[in-house]
């Protein structure tokens, strides 16, 4: 969860401090000059694009959902090279245990003295972006090991604490066509994703220009335009952007909408089974956040709620037999959870 202090909740009327405006400013041009970079190599998936540039503003992890061969990867590789931070990619096998995650301690005996010593391996996890390929494949214990270095930003081995690198963010991969030998992450275990997006295939047109593009002689040359530094400071800035009281509300009753039981709609008690937890009324203000001054406004409306309702909910929002027996999904359902709710003080 985040939490505020008292002191750092702004009032609902807008950035008022020069500085953060410069900052904003700033940040939207780092926008404009990252997605310039990442179409160098990712051609269209413009959404997908646009909520992992979400997450990494916030500090948030994501899942990425797809079929093999959509650039899952590569866009993830592509943008961590354009914002100049280490990345480092894990390939989750049923054989992956947790220290090849975070390191181990090797016995390593000193050139000078002879004596031989425990000295720390790192693991991949110390890198500033991890993408997590194909989480699903590996045992729960080993997810277990990533989730806490998730939530923590620190591993532990034998007693030692070691810090994580700043800024820090995981994107884990599923694939939704293959489930034999997978292990699927637990719902309290997803819900420490920000986003669950989604990556489908391409229009026509797109599609053949990365055939044409991937098959050629040429290699896109890429450019690191944002510093670790300025990510860490845009991360504090949307913590700083104000929300007005009604678009807080509409977040939070679309959330607690999502939970079967009274007062939910009715459509809710009928299909779902467990509703979204607080946590996801976080992600779609901070979200929210990062939406406005990516859209060079300083503070979040309704609409940005709406926008970011689908990829914060559709992990959290967990449909029962009746909902699959009517072939009703998730996203279904939080489509018309958005319609169904109206905002307090909307002219809907």
């Amino acid at each position: 969860m985040v939490e505020l202090d008292d002191d750092q909740v702004p009032e609902p009327d807008g950035l008022r401090d020069a500085d953060d405006i410069e900052l904003a400013e700033r940040l939207r041009a780092s926008r404009v000059a990252i997605l310039e970079q990442t179409r160098k190599r990712i051609i269209g998936q413009e959404d997908v694009v646009e909520h992992v540039l979400m997450s990494l503003m916030v500090g948030g992890n994501s899942i990425i959902t797809g079929v093999p061969g959509l650039a899952k990867t590569l866009l993830i590789q592509t943008v961590a090279q354009v914002l100049h931070l280490d990345f480092s990619r894990i390939q989750f096998t049923p054989d992956l245990m947790p220290s090849d995650i975070t390191g181990t301690d090797l016995v390593q005996e000193d050139p000078d003295t002879g004596r031989r010593k425990l000295v720390f391996q790192r693991g991949p996890v110390f890198a500033n972006v991890v993408l997590a390929d194909e989480i699903n494949r590996t045992p729960p214990k080993t997810q277990a090991a990533l989730l806490e270095a998730m939530q923590e930003h620190r591993v532990t081995v034998q007693g030692e604490t070691y810090d994580l690198p700043k800024p820090f963010y995981v994107f884990a991969t599923q694939n939704p066509i293959e489930l034999e030998g997978t292990y699927p992450l637990p719902e309290a275990q997803l819900d420490r994703f920000m986003f669950d997006i989604i990556i489908e295939h391409m229009p026509l047109d797109e599609e053949m220009e990365v055939v044409r593009s991937t098959t050629s002689d040429t290699t896109a040359t890429l450019e690191a335009v944002v510093s670790a530094e300025e990510m860490i400071a845009y991360q504090h800035l949307i913590r700083r952007v104000p929300v007005a009281e009604p678009v807080l509300q509409f977040a939070v009753d679309l959330v607690r909408a999502s939970r079967p039981g009274e007062g939910a709609p009715e459509f809710v008690t009928r299909w779902v089974e467990y509703g979204a937890s607080v946590r996801a009324a976080q992600y779609l203000v901070l979200g929210g956040k990062a939406r406005a001054l990516m859209s060079g406004r300083y503070a979040v409306d309704f609409d940005d709620i709406r926008a970011l309702a689908l990829p914060v909910l559709r992990h959290r929002v967990l449909t029962n037999f009746h909902a699959e027996s009517e072939g009703v999904s998730s996203t279904d359902v939080i489509r018309k959870l958005v319609e169904a709710i109206v905002p307090v003080g909307s002219e809907m």
